[in-house]
C-alpha cells in the first residue's frame, strides 16, 4: 500500500474558469503519491480542451481524452473507469464545489480496508433551498423504489478499488447510472464527510430538466417497482369502473323514479381513467426506451483527441 497509483478522472464540459485553479489545488497534494489526472472533456464548445493540453504537455501526469460531442457525465466517468490504470481510482467534478484537500484523508480510508470511500456533504449551504430539498427528495425516492441502496447527500466525489473498476468495465450495460452500480456491489464503505462549497465560476450544467432525467435513469436502472404501480392503478380504475356499474345497475332498477344520469360522473370517471392510461404508457416506455438503447450496441462514447494516454 506504500507504492500505489492514484487515478483522478475529472469530467469537465465548458470549464475553461475552473480547470486552472482546480489543477493549482490539486497538484500539491497528489504530488505525494504516483498520480494520474484523466480529464475527460465531453465535447465542450469553450476553450477547456486547450487549457488542460496546455497543461498535459507540460506534466505528463497529466493526461487528456476529448469526446466528438457531449455523450454526458456518465459517458465521461465511464471514459475515466476505462482507461484509469490506478489501484484505486477517484472521481471529481471540476467545479470545486467538492474540495480536494479531503483526498488523503479518503485514501487513508481506503489503505485501511474500504473498498469504497464515500465524500459525503456534511452541509451544502452553498446550495439554495430549491437545490436541497429536490435533492433529498431524489435520494428518499430513488431508495423507496429501488431494491439498491444509494447513500444521500453523496454524488459522484468517491474513490473506488481497481477490484470495483475492474467490475464496472465489465458490466454489459451500455446506459449507466453509476452511483447505483457502484453501489449495487456491496462493497465495504466509509464515508469522509466535508462542507459543499459554491462553485467556483461559471453556471451548474445540471438545470431542472437534465435532473429530472437523470432521476428518471436511475429509478429505470434498479427498480422495477413503477410497474407494478402501474399495475395497482390498473387494478384500482378497474375496481373503481367494477364499483361504478353496481352503482348503475342498482340505481336503474331501485331509484328509476329518482335517476337522473349526469355528466359529472362520466367525466370524473373518463378523467381518471385516461389519467392512469397515460401514466402507465409513460412508465412502459421509460423501460422499452432502456430497451432500446441496450439493443442498439453503439459505441458508449467516441473519442476525437487523446494526450498522454
Amino acid at each position: 500500500m506504500k507504492d500505489f497509483l492514484l487515478s483522478i478522472i475529472i469530467p469537465v464540459y465548458n470549464e475553461e474558469d475552473n480547470c486552472e485553479p482546480l489543477i493549482h489545488r490539486l497538484i500539491p497534494i497528489v504530488e505525494n503519491y504516483k498520480y494520474e489526472l484523466i480529464f475527460v472533456n465531453d465535447g465542450s464548445t469553450d476553450r477547456t480542451h486547450e487549457k488542460i493540453k496546455e497543461y498535459a504537455k507540460k506534466n505528463k501526469n497529466v493526461k487528456l481524452i476529448t469526446f466528438n460531442r457531449n455523450f454526458g457525465h456518465q459517458m465521461a466517468l465511464t471514459c475515466g473507469y476505462n482507461t484509469a490504470k490506478g489501484d484505486c481510482v477517484l472521481s471529481l467534478d471540476a467545479d470545486l464545489q467538492d474540495p480536494p484537500e479531503i483526498i488523503p484523508e479518503i485514501i487513508e480510508k481506503w489503505k485501511h480496508g474500504a473498498k469504497i470511500v464515500y465524500a459525503k456533504r456534511a452541509k451544502r449551504e452553498s446550495d439554495n433551498f430549491f437545490k436541497k430539498k429536490t435533492a433529498h427528495f431524489f435520494y428518499k425516492f430513488i431508495n423507496f423504489l429501488s431494491d439498491t441502496p444509494i447513500p444521500p447527500e453523496v454524488g459522484d466525489y468517491r474513490l473506488i478499488d481497481r477490484e470495483i473498476v475492474d467490475f464496472l468495465n465489465k458490466l454489459p450495460e451500455r446506459s449507466r447510472f453509476l452511483r447505483g452500480l457502484v453501489a449495487w456491489g456491496g462493497y465495504p464503505i466509509e464515508y469522509v464527510y466535508f462542507e459543499r462549497m459554491k462553485r467556483h465560476a461559471g453556471t451548474t450544467h445540471y438545470p431542472l430538466s437534465k435532473m429530472i432525467n437523470f432521476a428518471l435513469d436511475g429509478i429505470t436502472s434498479f427498480s422495477t417497482k413503477p410497474l407494478r404501480i402501474a399495475s395497482y392503478f390498473g387494478f384500482l380504475s378497474a375496481s373503481l369502473g367494477f364499483v361504478g356499474i353496481i352503482y348503475a345497475v342498482l340505481g336503474k332498477l331501485f331509484l328509476s323514479s329518482q335517476w337522473v344520469s349526469g355528466w359529472t360522473a362520466l367525466f370524473v370517471g373518463i378523467m381518471f381513467l385516461g389519467g392512469v392510461q397515460l401514466l402507465t404508457i409513460g412508465i412502459i416506455g421509460e423501460y422499452i426506451s432502456r430497451i432500446y438503447r441496450e439493443i442498439q450496441h453503439r459505441p458508449q462514447y467516441l473519442i476525437r483527441e487523446t494526450v498522454n494516454v
